[in-house]
């Protein structure tokens, strides 16, 4: 019967979870849902459905099994808690916790005459003082269900903020003191007398004592004796957490206390150093939310019966019930937040969050039920609060606080612009939408900033390439020898490149946990750490940061990094795993199996489309080297003889490397529009470097207008820099290219090559010359192949990613990495978008969409 009614109740919940996931509601409401509809109220209705699937005989075993993982999700919760949230922003988390807590509190209060005096003699309570039951009533209208504000958190983007930081180290304090004083108030029904309830209480407080002092120390002995913190608890250690956790539980309960309260001391007491505490849930969670939770809830759901709501008298109440606890927290919460200096939507945003009431709403109830303090109709009226309230949260907070508004209140609050008109106070290239690589832009073209994706699968090969935008150091000499060089010495344009690791945000407790330690990621990542080093090596402003966001927020996440950079380029690394995840495969990947990922080649078609600054994507073939191609160590013996010169055999052994080449050719096809000519300037500014070399080549269509370089004016050209003249209309492609020629500063000149190609089919011919000119060089560190996207050339789904000429030369068996370049989004040529949309009408097959 009992795995029966585990599948009903699995398929059920998952079923309702489905719908709900879209709304980003929390898992704890299609579960309570699911109870409802399994419950009396709707299937109950069904003629023998309860008796068949859930006969009162078996609700026993079920309610076992659901309070074990009662208890493991309470430890859970106790893991979750941060006291260092709290005391690194106690002051504000003071005030606003308070407010949050004493408002509902003093409210419920005045609610809980009418329902004491109303419903308190019904079926199934047995009679208990006022006082007790006000205590109740109190926490029920005044807790905050902190797991599921984490969640909220995380899944908006609001940890980081001033939001989500005071909401976190408020929900905190609320949720300890609403467990200590539901402690009291079990403990006040239990208990005959004042004076066994003052016993229950003073037991209660010795034993978290001697958890903390007595256990925690000799626990974190053994943590370290097993080097648990450092490398993730061993069987043995979850073994005694788990037995630390079910002796706890078993000792609350045993003095008359409920065993919920044991697990979360127990949870309390667990270290956070070295992400153990994530590493824990990590190992506990699956089961217990996949099965356990869901089981517990439901059994909510079970008792709920709407059909008792059947008066007008109850549905005041419950109305009653619901305006107060919502209204209680949100003002309450949001004057205190404005008195602490944050603006009104800060402080609406803050009060909406802690109105959150979720799946410690339903622990409460439960327990209130189990211990007969309220009837079921009562514990029917609050369990539509709590789902009302926590349904409203995310939509509630998402209208408060929208992306939108946290960028202009962060410019605002850093003195950038005016609050009213939106409008720079100061000129900045933050705040220019000409901030960007575009052919408007006036100046100096090359790339100042840069922000990239970092994935752990081609790291070696991305940051190969990232490196060419630097440079190496410089001879230096000694002041007191050369006293002129401080004098002379010019400061060098530095590239500022920022790196961004993305980890998935799963619906794991584990997940959100670890999206509260992003400052200790982005401080130890390792992959951080190797860029840093990137950037000490060859010259770049290097930083970097860990973001943890669901799938599907990837391509938004970089493209909002990158406004809030205003950054000249965003680059993204094509996967060399065949898919999202950045963990290798054991089986080896071809190019085309890489370049058919669906999710990726989705993402990455997101980012093309979202963003509006340029885009680029490298995909890897061989740049840099790779650890297949490596040639063989050269190796010989060194040999020691003895006097009468005879061999007295190999002593050591000595390896020779091949001398290791560090130069690369970049190919770059031009067949005109905005991408094509970003290309080009991105292949002028890596040729800055002395040891690359470019040659770019201009396919025309015969027939075409040609303009020749003596048809243009002669132009100064300022000492180390490229002018320009870039093309402002559709057949300003040749006058570009021309003008590019022209305008080379005569350094660059020995290592770049131009042709104009007339052409009848310049894709063919592209291909033909791209053969030639790259991989010719096997020893060298890998050559380049940098194009437009030109996504316009190709109607067909298959090219909508990178392009055509991209989708056909990555198929072609050329030993050549490939960069895919897209400007930056002009307005102003948004219906020509500078994408090839002349050679598009040229060839039939790929007319332009």
């Amino acid at each position: 019967m009992f795995i029966i009614q585990a599948c009903v109740i699995l398929c059920v919940c998952r079923a309702l979870h489905f719908p709900l996931g879209y709304l980003k509601e929390p898992r704890v409401v299609g579960e309570v849902l699911g109870g409802i509809l399994l419950g009396p109220s709707v299937f109950g209705r069904i003629p023998g459905f309860t008796q068949h699937i859930f006969p009162p005989e078996s609700i026993p075993n079920l309610n076992n099994v659901a309070n074990l993982g009662l208890i493991l999700f309470l430890f859970i919760i106790g893991l979750e808690v941060d006291l260092r949230y709290f005391f690194s922003n106690w002051k504000v988390a003071l005030s606003v916790g308070a407010a949050g807590m004493s408002f509902p509190f003093a409210l419920g209060i005045g609610v809980s005459h009418g329902l004491y005096n109303q419903f308190g003699n019904e079926p199934g309570t047995v009679p208990i003082a006022y006082g007790t039951y006000l205590l109740f009533i109190g926490i029920a209208m005044s807790i905050t269900a902190f797991p599921v504000l984490c969640r909220i958190l995380t899944e908006l983007k609001l940890l980081q903020t001033p939001v989500g930081i005071i909401t976190l180290a408020s929900g905190v304090g609320d949720d300890v003191v609403g467990w200590v004083l539901l402690a009291l108030c079990v403990a006040l029904v239990n208990a005959g007398s004042g004076l066994t309830a003052l016993y229950i209480i003073l037991v209660t407080i010795g034993f978290g004592l001697f958890l903390t002092f007595g256990i925690r120390p000799l626990f974190m002995r053994a943590l370290e004796r097993t080097h648990s913190l450092q490398d993730g608890p061993t069987q043995g250690i979850m073994v005694l957490t788990i037995l630390l956790c079910l002796g706890s539980a078993f000792f609350t309960g045993a003095i008359g206390v409920h065993p919920i309260f044991g697990a979360f001391l127990a949870g309390l007491i667990m270290p956070h150093e070295g992400g153990f505490a994530i590493k824990v849930t990590e190992k506990i969670e699956d089961l217990m939310m996949t099965l356990f939770l869901p089981l517990y809830f439901t059994l909510s759901g079970l008792n709920t019966n709407l059909g008792l709501l059947n008066n007008g008298i109850t549905w005041a109440y419950l109305i009653a019930v619901t305006i107060i606890a919502f209204s209680s927290k949100f003002l309450g919460v949001a004057v205190a937040a404005r008195l602490n200096g944050l603006v009104w939507r800060e402080s609406f945003s803050i009060g909406a969050l802690m109105s959150c009431k979720g799946l410690v709403e339903l622990i409460v109830l439960n327990i209130g039920l189990q211990a007969k303090i309220i009837s079921t109709r009562v514990f029917t009226m609050f369990v539509v609060m709590a789902l009302i309230t926590t349904f409203a949260t995310t939509p509630l907070t998402s209208l408060l606080y929208p992306p939108w508004y946290q960028r202009k209140l962060e410019a605002w609050k850093r003195g950038e612009i005016d609050w009213d008109t939106g409008a720079p106070i100061r000129p900045d290239r933050g705040n220019s939408e000409d901030g960007l690589i575009g052919p408007e832009k006036e100046g100096s073209s090359d790339i100042q900033s840069l922000l990239i994706y970092l994935r752990l699968d081609n790291m070696p090969n991305t940051l190969a390439f990232v490196s060419l935008f630097g440079g190496r150091s410089v001879e230096k000499l000694h002041p007191r020898h050369d006293l002129t060089a401080v004098e002379d010495e010019k400061p060098r344009t530095v590239v500022q490149v920022h790196g961004m690791r993305l980890v998935q945000l799963t619906a794991r407790l584990g997940s959100v946990m670890t999206s509260s330690e992003t400052e200790a990621l982005s401080a130890f990542d390792p992959v951080l750490n190797a860029f840093r080093v990137l950037g000490q090596l060859y010259n770049l402003a290097v930083s970097g940061e860990v973001d943890i966001v669901p799938e599907d927020s990837y391509a938004e996440s970089l493209t909002t990094k990158a406004t809030e950079e205003a950054s000249d380029l965003l680059l993204i690394p094509w996967t060399e795993t065949g898919s999202m995840s950045e963990a290798p495969l054991v089986s080896k990947n071809t190019i085309e199996r890489k370049l058919r990922s669906e999710a990726y080649s989705a993402f990455v078609n997101e980012t093309f489309n979202t963003h509006r600054g340029a885009t680029a994507v490298f995909v890897n073939k061989g740049f840099s080297g790779t650890l297949e191609q490596s040639p063989a160590a050269l190796s010989r013996r060194i040999l020691f003889k003895s006097g009468r010169g005879q061999e007295r055999g190999a002593i050591t052994e000595m390896t020779e490397l091949p001398s290791v080449d560090r130069s690369h050719h970049i190919f770059v096809p031009f067949f005109g529009g905005a991408d094509a000519q970003a290309a080009v300037r991105l292949a002028l500014q890596l040729a800055a470097n002395p040891e690359i070399t470019v040659t770019l080549i201009h396919y025309q269509m015969r027939g075409e207008d040609q303009i020749t370089e003596e048809s243009l004016g002669s132009k100064s050209v300022p000492d180390g820099k490229i002018k320009v003249e870039t093309a402002g209309e559709e057949g300003d492609d040749d006058t570009f290219f021309v003008t590019i020629q022209r305008n080379l500063v005569e350094s660059l000149r020995p290592r770049v090559s131009f042709r104009t190609t007339i052409s009848y089919d310049p894709v063919q011919d592209a291909i033909t010359d791209a053969q030639n000119e790259v991989g010719r060089d096997r020893r060298n560190g890998g050559d380049l192949i940098i194009l437009g996207r030109n996504i316009r050339m190709a109607d067909s789904g298959a090219s909508r990613c990178l392009g055509l000429v991209a989708d056909v030369l990555l198929e072609k068996d050329i030993s050549a990495s490939v960069v895919v370049m897209q400007a930056r989004a002009n307005p102003l040529r948004r219906g020509h978008s500078g994408n090839g949309t002349r050679f598009a009408e040229a060839l039939p097959p790929f007319e332009s969409a």
